[in-house]
């Protein structure tokens, strides 16, 4: 991290500023050290500042980037719709100069690097080890700090951030109307909060049959040691990859047979893929619905609800990228923390 991204933390317990003790550094920057406030310490490893353990609830999402880094990132798949979901869901200008946005839950940093486009300050972090890839992607830039910590323990101020964005990180989260309530105290008064949620899809969606496989199965793999649920998940691709490319093949019925054994329609949904990557990507896609800790879907109603019960006002919220995307505004005049 940059010394000058110091005056952004603070101590989660305390909400007391940090000093960075016994750094060493690096090209500038601080690559090991400790943050205190006098009473509590923080690591600093590989350049990134640690409030939560090394480990935790999101490791499933670690093993996953780390398994996977061609896919999530298009380098040999040409699939990538970060760029223009980052744009579309936030709807913000281009040039956000002498601003500071909070990505909460940036992963390996895939929308990360279109923050930073904007010329805007990004202070970037997540629960899990994603964060390391992140650092390797963004970390050079001098606008951008990363650090890893949680979404209910965030190490920054109140009334802070000029802008907020979440991207596939609130159904992950143990309370995700909580989640949304903490990222609004951090968000400055005029700021601007962008969101989105898995949904919970209406009768007769094309996707009602694979999601009632994945609930149900989640019963048993949940909270499952994430090596071991991989390794028995990617022995099941391995079995059923040639019987679902003949199933595809039913008439009017096919896909949504293959969609109940948790295959999607990979040809007509990865569509800029290769498709000698959709074996790997069924794999990284059903390890991905299987192993979160939590995966707990919304409705439009209901993060509509969250967003006006937290005190923003020209909400929108509606079906989008991810399921649902909602977008508010923090009034200038806020009460401070949202209404319970």
């Amino acid at each position: 991290m940059k010394p000058e991204h110091l005056q952004i933390l603070r101590s989660p317990e305390s909400k007391k500023s940090l000093q960075c003790k016994q750094p060493v550094f690096v090209d500038g920057r601080i690559r090991s050290g400790v943050l205190t406030d006098g009473e509590y310490s923080y690591p600093i490893i590989d350049y990134i500042p640690r409030f939560v353990p090394y480990d935790n609830y999101c490791s499933s999402f670690t093993l996953e980037w780390e398994k996977h880094p061609d896919i999530l990132y298009g380098k040999y798949s040409n699939y990538s719709a970060y760029e223009e979901r980052f744009h579309k869901e936030t709807r913000w200008e281009g040039d956000l100069r002498g601003e500071v946005i909070l990505e909460a839950g940036c992963g390996p940093g895939a929308f990360t690097r279109y923050a930073l486009e904007t010329g805007a300050t990004v202070v970037s972090f997540d629960a899990s080890r994603g964060v390391e890839k992140s650092h390797e992607m963004n970390g050079k830039n001098d606008n951008c700090c990363i650090l890893q910590a949680s979404i209910y323990e965030m190490p920054f101020p109140d009334n802070f951030f000029d802008r907020i964005f979440c991207f596939g990180v609130l159904q992950h989260t143990p309370d995700p109307r909580g989640s949304l309530r903490a990222l609004v105290s951090k968000l400055k008064p005029g700021g601007q909060l962008a969101c989105d949620i898995y949904s919970v899809p209406p009768s007769h969606h094309p996707y009602t049959g694979l999601l009632k496989t994945k609930y149900f199965l989640r019963r048993f793999t949940r909270g499952k040691e994430p090596n071991k649920l991989y390794r028995l998940i990617s022995h099941y691709v391995g079995v059923m990859w040639p019987i679902t490319r003949v199933m595809r093949r039913i008439p009017k019925y096919g896909i949504q047979i293959n969609r109940k054994f948790l295959f999607d329609d990979y040809d007509t949904r990865l569509t800029n893929m290769d498709r000698k990557l959709h074996k790997e990507f069924a794999r990284l896609d059903i390890f991905d619905m299987l192993s979160p800790a939590y995966d707990l879907p919304s409705t439009v109603e209901e993060l509509g609800k969250w967003y006006q019960l937290a005190g923003l006002d020209s909400v929108e919220v509606h079906f989008g990228y991810n399921g649902i995307e909602g977008r508010g505004r923090k009034p200038i005049h806020h009460d401070g923390g949202g209404h319970q």
